[in-house]
């Protein structure tokens, strides 16, 4: 059990669920040309998940010394699981990633893919050894990762299967997933920033320069209040333009989405201790996986 709170079992599978329902829910329903088999698609999520399960371990290892403060209950790393064992899964988990990534984009023709793997594989690395103390490139990195890994399904599935004659139905698809993706990153970044602000005391006593040690507590959680409102402007835009006939997906829409949204920006507004920060951050995850089960709407609205 030690193990799999070190890989963020839970997180694993928010990743393996999102690549799962791009696939079976938004692509296969409505006969879109794919380049992906099963064996295939299993492969690209291990790969994913190994990915991810390596950087939460070399995140972890170097996390030792603020979680210490911000979580002293929750460290495992030279306690539960020595640190040996830590690395030793981390390059594990790296070199099955990697190399699931080289045999998937080998054998949809696409050599060049491969490099998304290694990509993520190093900024993942560098993200826990220096980006994450750099004022906001880590919230930016590694929202961008968590965004990539619903893109990388189109970027494997949908772009090796285009054809001069089904280019405008593979475009329209691709643009709903990278639709997904903004709303990964944007929600997730949110989540990064209130969690940097929860951790102040334990990214201070580390040396880390994040936002809310730059400019102060208190204003990082105005700023944190002010990004709030984007997604929810954003999404509402969204159900009215292209949902608003569709009384189903509005509903899912207003009560798994907006409505926790728009309680995740009161809370914002008025947060002072770190239970209340906490609470918002466990928020904004479930937020992300109703948003990612939305997929499982667009056989309903799209055949309607």
């Amino acid at each position: 059990m030690n193990i799999l709170n070190l890989i963020r079992w839970k997180n694993l599978g928010m990743i393996a669920l999102a690549q799962i329902l791009v696939k079976y829910a938004l692509l296969e329903p409505f006969g879109v040309a794919t380049a992906l088999n099963g064996l295939q698609f299993t492969l690209l999520v291990l790969a994913s998940v190994g990915l991810a399960a390596a950087g939460n371990i070399i995140n972890d290892i170097y996390d030792v010394e603020t979680d210490l403060v911000n979580k002293p209950h929750g460290v495992l790393i030279g306690k539960s699981v020595s640190e040996k064992l830590a690395y030793n899964l981390f390059f594990a988990f790296n070199i099955l990633g990697v190399l699931l990534g080289y045999y998937v984009a080998t054998s949809v023709g696409k050599d060049v893919f491969f490099g998304l793997f290694v990509f993520v594989s190093a900024s993942l690395y560098f993200y826990a050894s220096y980006l994450k103390q750099v004022l906001l490139a880590g919230n930016v990195i590694i929202s961008l990762l968590v965004a990539l890994s619903i893109v990388i399904v189109g970027i494997f599935d949908l772009l090796p299967a285009v054809t001069p004659h089904n280019q405008e139905t593979q475009s329209t698809f691709f643009k709903i997933i990278l639709d997904y993706a903004m709303f990964a990153f944007f929600i997730n970044f949110l989540r990064e920033m209130v969690k940097d602000i929860e951790d102040i005391d334990g990214d201070y006593k580390a040396g880390m320069n994040t936002l809310p040690i730059a400019i102060g507590r208190d204003r990082a959680i105005k700023i944190a209040f002010v990004l709030s409102l984007l997604p929810i402007a954003s999404i509402l835009y969204y159900t009215a333009t292209y949902l608003y006939h569709q009384t189903l997906a509005v509903i899912y829409f207003l009560v798994g989405i907006i409505g926790p949204l728009i309680f995740v920006a009161i809370k914002l507004f008025s947060a002072e201790t770190k239970k209340q920060l906490h609470l918002i951050a466990n928020l904004l995850k479930l937020v992300m996986f109703f948003g990612i089960l939305s997929m499982l709407l667009y056989r309903f609205i799209l055949l309607k």
